[in-house]
């Protein structure tokens, strides 16, 4: 499956790793990204093996540290697994986030 980045999930990526590099430091973003690849490959190869979402069709909640949560929406007509939003669970508010207009800007291989 491709991986393609909404612009919404690369700015969310960065102002978490803003985030992080301000409050903890280089060690902790390095590991951010580290951990946002990992799951990312995993999500490539078992796209269903997170939590599903209520309320959008075909998106999922993925966790990336205990701290960090990942949304993404899988498209099988297209083989394509789309990255919709990165969130820090210590900054953003608990409202479920609005994916509704995440659009896809960035493919990354198959």
């Amino acid at each position: 499956m491709t991986i393609t980045w909404t612009l919404r999930a690369l700015n969310t990526y960065f102002k978490v790793a803003d985030y992080l590099q301000e409050e903890l430091g280089e060690t902790v973003v390095n590991n951010f990204a580290v951990e946002v690849e990992k799951v990312i490959n995993r999500i490539k190869e078992t796209p269903n093996m997170f939590e599903a979402s209520m309320k959008y069709k075909n998106v999922r909640k993925g966790f990336i540290t205990e701290h960090n949560t990942l949304y993404y929406r899988i498209k099988p007509r297209k083989k394509e697994i789309e990255l919709l939003i990165f969130l820090d669970n210590r900054r953003d508010d608990k409202k479920r986030p609005n994916l509704n207009n995440c659009r896809t800007i960035l493919s990354c291989g198959k």
